[in-house]
């Protein structure tokens, strides 16, 4: 399976269309964005992931090529899913390996627990860790704290608290501290970061989690989760910390944890060969047998 082209579209369980690319080689990989709100194209390829893998890579409704619904509320973190499902049915996958980045781990995660059948392998990296009513800093002062020494540290700590008075502000605190979700504030970093403000769509970011309450008995459908998992933290991503990530691995019991040590909130972009030889190496094991 191979394919670099152009969006390709579908129509979803109510009607609105989105859209995904596919690019990349091998077992398909469907991948969904975070953000919240933020088109799919900062994922890129991966790292290289897509040398192995035909990366599916989905634009949340309203978000890139994907047109924005009629209903606001299916914006949502926990009706999402049913894009993920409808998008899995279009593609004619019984079963499927899924990846989520962000704030799409609450996206996964809750289609996990409401579709356990139809995942073969489940990787989350850089989860948010909401859906499952965890705290995403837990010591983020230690993590905080080797960084001291950058340049640029007194600056980005000073605009990650900072409360903007107009979007043009608000980007500006962003980019000042956007060098706090990378291991290295590099030329790949940077552009990444540069590339941000015209990918999130504010509907989407807005809708994400709007009237969405945790669900207290997810916790206990997850531990039941029979497909293998993989979460995947940086050493030094502050959102959600490598220390909190944790919490969620003994909260999913069987997960595989992998703590990447040169990495932040990107690690594709941080370490692309130890993250896509990790991710890789996950993915070609043989999955769990379907439930009976």
């Amino acid at each position: 399976m191979t394919d670099s082209g152009p969006m390709r579209r579908f129509r979803s369980w109510d009607g609105t269309e989105l859209a995904y690319r596919v690019v990349g080689s091998g077992p398909p990989l469907v991948c969904v964005p975070g953000g919240p709100g933020q088109a799919v194209e900062y994922l890129g390829e991966l790292g290289g992931l897509s040398d192995r893998r035909t990366l599916i890579l989905l634009d949340n409704r309203g978000t890139g090529g994907s047109q924005p619904p009629q209903d606001p509320t299916t914006y949502r973190v926990d009706r999402l899913v049913q894009d993920v499902e409808a998008l899995r049915g279009h593609l004619g996958l019984h079963r499927m390996d899924l990846l989520g980045h962000s704030a799409s781990g609450g996206i996964c995660l809750l289609y996990a627990a409401e579709h356990p059948h139809r995942l073969d392998h489940l990787v989350l990296v850089a989860p948010s860790l909401r859906v499952v009513d965890l705290q995403s800093d837990l010591g983020v002062d230690e993590v905080l704290a080797r960084r001291a020494h950058e340049p640029w540290y007194a600056e980005a700590i000073t605009a990650l608290s900072a409360e903007a008075a107009s979007p043009q502000e608000l980007r500006r605190y962003r980019w000042l501290s956007a060098p706090l979700l990378y291991a290295q504030w590099n030329a790949a970093a940077q552009a990444q970061a540069s590339a941000e403000p015209a990918q999130f769509a504010q509907p989407a970011t807005d809708g994400f989690y709007a009237g969405f309450d945790p669900d207290p008995t997810l916790p206990e459908r997850l531990a039941t989760l029979a497909a293998p998992v993989l979460l995947v933290a940086g050493a030094y991503d502050i959102w959600p910390t490598c220390t909190a990530v944790r919490e969620l691995a003994t909260l999913l019991g069987g997960a595989d944890l992998a703590v990447l040590p040169r990495a932040g909130h990107f690690p594709w972009v941080d370490d692309p060969a130890t993250f896509t030889a990790t991710v890789q190496g996950f993915l070609a094991r043989r999955p769990a047998p379907p439930a009976a």
